[in-house]
């Protein structure tokens, strides 16, 4: 049952343009867990969505849908996403760790539903492909399989993590040992616009999104106009 939104949030005031509402930090502690969730991760704009797919040591393959895959740097190439708090037993960490490989799949508009059940609480021993309905791709440097129906894959190996004390979370950074993107995708920089190859994005937790590009821009210069790439 929907919990009604005037019991937890705030009065909305007008302040001369807009109605307004104004949540310090105890009213958001005060939410209710799914609103405080919703609100918090839809808060931050749109997130990129990407499915990590890991293989445990008896060769059992793992997919999870993850939003907070992260750009680090690109010399060297590291990626880095988020893993939940340990407290309860995480097979995409606990397979990269056991392994060092893993590798990113892009979702596409058709993966949707599919890419969104990875997010069941399987067990270990259940391969997500299968149960998911994707078809597994190997690729010619790694031991992990890639989702075959996504248009941008990456494999990576462990490099480090980083234990983040304020909520428990870990930053996992890992090094790209392998691109495969679809022929003809990488412009002469070396841009690939995936809003040609219908690569969604996440609001929130459960928002699924098609963006387009509307520009790209030059280097920003001091004392230069900004003009279209």
């Amino acid at each position: 049952m929907a919990v009604q939104r005037e019991h937890f949030f705030p009065t909305a005031v007008f302040n001369g343009k807009q109605h307004t509402m104004k949540l310090d930090h105890q009213d958001i502690l005060n939410l209710p867990k799914i609103p405080r969730l919703n609100l918090i991760n839809s808060m931050v704009g749109f997130k990129s969505a990407n499915l990590i797919s890991t293989i445990d040591p008896s060769g059992t393959p793992n997919l999870a849908i993850f939003s907070s895959i992260i750009h680090m740097g690109s010399n060297p190439p590291l990626v880095g996403f988020v893993t939940r708090p340990l407290s309860v037993e995480r097979h995409t960490y606990n397979n990269i760790k056991q392994t060092g490989f893993y590798t990113i799949n892009s979702i596409q508009q058709g993966m949707i539903e599919r890419a969104h059940q990875t997010s069941a609480k399987y067990e270990a021993q259940e391969n997500e492909f299968e149960m998911c309905q994707f078809e597994e791709q190997t690729g010619d440097k790694l031991p992990v399989p890639y989702v075959a129906e996504s248009s941008i894959k990456i494999g990576l190996s462990y490099v480090e993590e980083h234990h983040i004390k304020a909520n428990d979370t870990i930053l996992v950074i890992g090094q790209i040992e392998e691109l495969i993107i679809p022929e003809g995708s990488m412009q002469d920089d070396g841009f690939v616009d995936l809003s040609n190859y219908e690569v969604v994005t996440i609001s929130g937790l459960d928002s699924y999104l098609l963006p387009s590009k509307i520009t790209r821009l030059r280097y920003a210069r001091k004392n230069e106009k900004v003009a279209p790439l």
